[in-house]
């Protein structure tokens, strides 16, 4: 294993400060639970447990990542204190279907309201701002330290709010900086965009949509008001975490739609040559690419492109 660099370093003890004071505030130090009878570990055990009725110890050591052992033993004290039942499963004799008896469910009842108290004393004092960014940076350090594949049912688009169009310039120039290499000149044109949006937005031909997972936002699409009868799309953009699971055509079917109610022929857009999987997410709704043009923008030599989709056509 290589020696961390300077940058692991200081991660490495922002997460053990962080875990720390955690620990402390929550008081998994503690020997028993919320003044119960329990364990932090015991209480975690009955948690997936009540919640998931008939499930096999190996599923709970799996997701909980205890030892066999560790876990065998806290199911034995579960069992003798009459709080989980198990019974081989009658699919598979070799498998253990657990369940909480009504003196488990009782137990798990109050555990549960003693955290939910206790969360809510020590949220007490952050207002609700507050309480979304911690949301959003939770949910953030969790997909960060444990990724995995994503649905598009855990997403959801809405419409922008005060303080999005800071968060999208901040992140369109974050993202195509790091993925394409494009300088400040990029993050001008966004703010510029974004600013324009906000102060001439007509909210009976225009709309903005946000792409948010559990306070997240993870990414946009805007459509504006060219002409009485041509709309154009803006501001296009989607986080690679939140890639391959279909959001990309969500947004764009969201916004087409609302480009039909609306009423207008046509709607335009303007891309580069290099954003290949928007592209080939343009045409497959049907856009046909109108010309072609080569600039030098964002510090680089690009393709400019224009595409138009006649509703009507659709």
């Amino acid at each position: 294993m290589t020696a961390p660099t300077t940058a692991d370093s200081r991660t490495i003890a922002a997460v053990r400060h962080f875990t720390r004071f955690f620990t402390r505030r929550i008081g998994v130090l503690r020997r028993r639970l919320y003044a119960s009878p329990f364990s932090l570990v015991e209480a975690r055990v009955l948690y997936e447990i009540a919640n998931r009725p008939g499930t096999s110890a190996g599923e709970v050591a799996r997701d909980l990542g205890l030892d066999p052992g560790q876990l065998s033993r806290t199911l034995e004290g579960l069992v003798r204190r009459g709080l989980v039942r198990r019974r081989r499963a009658a699919a598979d004799a070799r498998r253990h279907a657990l369940t909480a008896t009504p003196r488990g469910v009782a137990a798990f009842a109050a555990l549960d309201r003693a955290s939910r108290e206790e969360v809510a004393a020590l949220l007490a004092s952050l207002d609700a701002d507050g309480r979304d960014r911690l949301a959003a940076s939770l949910a953030a350090a969790e997909r960060l330290l444990e990724p995995a594949r994503l649905s598009a049912g855990e997403f959801v688009l809405r419409p922008h709010a005060i303080g999005d169009m800071g968060m999208i310039t901040a992140a369109q120039a974050r993202l195509y900086a790091r993925e394409y290499g494009w300088n400040g000149e990029f993050e001008a044109l966004v703010a510029e965009i974004a600013a324009k949006f906000i102060r001439e937005f007509d909210p009976a031909r225009e709309h903005c949509w946000i792409v948010e997972r559990r306070g997240e936002i993870a990414g946009s699409i805007f459509l504006v008001k060219e002409s009485e009868s041509v709309a154009k799309i803006r501001l296009v953009y989607l986080e690679s975490w939140a890639r391959g699971a279909g959001l990309g055509r969500r947004m764009l079917d969201e916004c087409l739609a609302f480009a039909h109610d609306k009423g207008y022929a046509k709607v335009v857009l303007w891309t580069n040559d290099c954003l290949v999987d928007a592209r080939r997410l343009y045409e497959r709704a049907g856009f046909v690419l109108v010309r072609s043009e080569a600039h030098h923008s964002f510090g680089k030599d690009l393709v400019g492109q224009y595409w138009s989709l006649d509703l009507a056509a659709r």
